[in-house]
């Protein structure tokens, strides 16, 4: 349809009452409310304050519930798998909401979440360190003495720890030659636990016999009494800390029932922060709060009656500045809508521009049937995407996108005769007399009309995109620019495709050279006033590059080849699965018919998903780098209204709830 036509109001509203007006404001979601840095107010009265300081006390909320539902989260009954991706949010009905959301105990829980979880996460790292210290202390549980005895010799000196294993032979009798002794406790890994011992005159020999074989000292602090006894005591502990953290886990499921209802607080609070975040970065006065933003045209009626409710609270229509930025809104028919997607992916119009969704829909939707080409895909993935929008919640005008091009390739298959590559003609014989009824021609026999349309629809495209750049400049009476622009092109683009023909024998040749004259007038008009600003010099310059630029219509036509290329690779694809599942067919004992159902089955799905994926790709980048440049100014700002939005939930019957990813 078109961009949709906005209004600028303000509303100047006593403090008393601005939190239940926006309240009202944020129900209703018709209207995008502007900060003080971005109001015309503030640049006119350089003196208006904003409306208050951060709100800490519900931002601090928000990350008490938000931590409360992470920890609750693994303990709860949410649904996983397929159903947790389609449908994440929890659907409930408004009395439940409004019954959650005046509940102050809720809040108490969130509080008891977080004491749980401190709990939990102290226990777990006790117990981790007393498993790390009962493994640090494992090699030694053969070492019967008293730690603390260790360091008490007078006239010795000991150390404990671990030897490489092929280096302890040769460290023995290195220290036996040097009067020091070594035992050997046990073995763990590639190393050896070992006590060594020697006399105070041969301490610092054998310290260096140590170091010589890469001696690591075992660590024994905090350790008193025998090993055996420390790792008693240890896991007298470990066992304590386990019943402590099974209590508390206990107390974690119990909690868990009230996870639903956090999830409702958390949007509840989450809305209401957006609703204070608004009114205090809003201009305002001491006894004032400056509301300025946008409203659709067609809902400022509806704005009054609201604003009309409130004694103390104004509203006015008020004229943009002259350099302003507007919000951009699109609208289009149902059967349009889902085009949307691609629209808001590329970026929005400037609002000046055109919504580009109706001009490009019907030629996504033909494109992705040419880079399909088969009917059999089309028709799974209509039934694949019809039953996501049955199971998936919030938008859905990607899938019902996908529908209308199931469709469209279900159509164009059947006039190529791809249903599932050549599986009628491998496994079903009997079907061929209604497959060749359908279809027009093959392309892989013939594949010469589907390169001639492939590059007729590219043609067709981009002069249909100088057309609307043509036409809107006329609306908006920008003569010189349609003439310069657009104009000049057409007739020049295609008086050289005419002339073209006549050289080739398509048309008259006579014809054809006339054309061919023609074109001159408007390459001169390109060169001459293509550019209107700048020196004569720079104009010309740049006139004569935007004629020499003729050349790259002619790779933008050449494309739109990838149409055909996709097509053939996507049937040639689907045919070889069909050869080894025949092929699989002839393996004995019933295991050949269970291959051959595997390898259509999966082969045929790997197929559509690398096919639909490429047929989305390669003809969303035609729409972005062929058609809009001819007629799109990027860049717009997206119209955003102050709205409620949903995280966790999903409210049943509210048509409104909008869900936030």
């Amino acid at each position: 349809m078109a961009i949709v036509q906005m209004d600028k109001f303000m509303i100047v509203s006593h403090r008393g009452e601005a939190a239940r007006l926006l309240e009202s404001l944020q129900q209703a979601g018709i209207c995008q409310i502007l900060n003080a840095d971005a109001a015309e107010i503030s640049k006119q009265m350089k003196d208006l304050e904003r409306g208050g300081g951060k709100p800490k006390d519900i931002e601090e909320v928000l990350g008490r519930l938000a931590r409360g539902i992470g920890f609750l989260k693994p303990y709860s009954k949410s649904a996983g798998g397929l159903s947790a991706i389609l449908a994440p949010r929890a659907v409930v009905d408004k009395q439940t909401y409004e019954q959650v959301t005046t509940d102050e105990a809720i809040l108490k829980v969130a509080e008891e979440c977080s004491q749980t979880q401190s709990a939990i996460e102290k226990l777990k790292s006790e117990i981790d360190n007393r498993n790390v210290r009962l493994e640090e202390l494992k090699p030694w549980e053969g070492l019967d003495v008293v730690i603390e005895e260790l360091g008490q010799l007078k006239q010795a000196r000991c150390w404990v720890g671990f030897v490489p294993s092929q280096r302890f032979e040769q460290l023995e009798q290195d220290l036996t030659q040097a009067g020091a002794v070594i035992q050997s406790i046990g073995e763990t890994g590639t190393r050896n636990t070992c006590v060594i011992v020697a006399i105070k005159d041969v301490e610092e020999q054998a310290g260096k016999l140590l170091r010589s074989v890469e001696f690591e000292q075992a660590k024994f602090s905090g350790i008193t009494g025998t090993v055996i006894e420390a790792m008693s005591e240890i896991r007298g502990k470990l066992e304590k800390a386990e019943g402590e953290l099974a209590g508390h886990r206990a107390e974690a499921q119990s909690l868990a029932k009230y996870f639903l209802k956090l999830e409702i607080l958390y949007d509840h609070y989450s809305n209401l922060l957006n609703r204070e975040q608004t009114e205090k970065s809003a201009p305002a006065t001491q006894q004032t709060v400056i509301l300025e933003g946008w409203v659709r045209r067609r809902d400022f009626s509806r704005l009054e009656k609201i604003v009309g409710l409130f004694s103390a609270s104004s509203l006015h229509k008020i004229k943009p500045a002259k350099e302003e930025e507007i919000p951009v809104e699109i609208e289009n028919a149902n059967a349009i809508k889902p085009f949307e997607v691609i629209t808001r992916l590329y970026g929005m119009p400037k609002h000046f521009n055109i919504d580009p969704t109706m001009f490009f829909a019907p030629f996504f939707t033909v494109f992705f049937a040419l880079c399909l080409a088969d009917a059999g895909y089309g028709i799974l993935m209509v039934l694949i995407a019809g039953w996501m929008i049955k199971k998936m919640q919030g938008d859905k005008k990607l899938l019902w996108m996908l529908v209308i091009c199931g469709v469209s390739t279900t159509v164009f298959g059947a006039m190529t005769g791809g249903w599932f590559g050549d599986v009628i003609q491998q496994f079903v014989p009997s079907l061929k007399m209604f497959r060749e009824k359908l279809m027009v021609f093959d392309p892989l026999e013939n594949p010469i009309p589907f390169l001639l349309l492939s590059i007729g629809m590219g043609y067709f495209q981009i002069n249909i995109g100088i057309i609307i750049a043509f036409v809107h400049n006329l609306k908006r009476r920008d003569f010189i620019a349609a003439a310069c622009d657009q104009l000049t092109w057409l007739v020049m683009l295609n008086s050289l495709v005419l002339f073209g023909c006549g050289k080739f024998g398509l048309i008259n040749s006579h014809i054809g050279g006339i054309f061919g004259k023609i074109a001159i007038l408007p390459a001169v008009g390109i060169l001459l006033f293509s550019q209107r600003q700048g020196s004569m010099g720079a104009r010309l310059g740049m006139g004569f590059y935007n004629v020499f630029s003729t050349i790259f219509f002619l790779g933008d036509v050449l494309s739109y080849l990838r149409l055909m290329a996709l097509g053939m690779v996507g049937a040639g694809l689907a045919m070889a699965v069909n050869v080894i599942a025949k092929l699989a067919l002839k393996v004995p004992y019933g295991i050949g018919i269970v291959l051959m159902i595997l390898i259509l089955v999966g082969g045929h799905l790997f197929n559509l998903a690398m096919s639909a994926l490429g047929a989305f790709v390669h003809t969303l980048r035609l729409q972005f780098v062929e058609f809009f440049p001819k007629f799109i100014v990027g860049g717009g700002r997206a119209f955003e209204p102050l709205t409620k939005q949903y995280k966790h939930i999903y409210i049943a019957g509210d048509e409104k709830t909008i869900l936030k990813d």
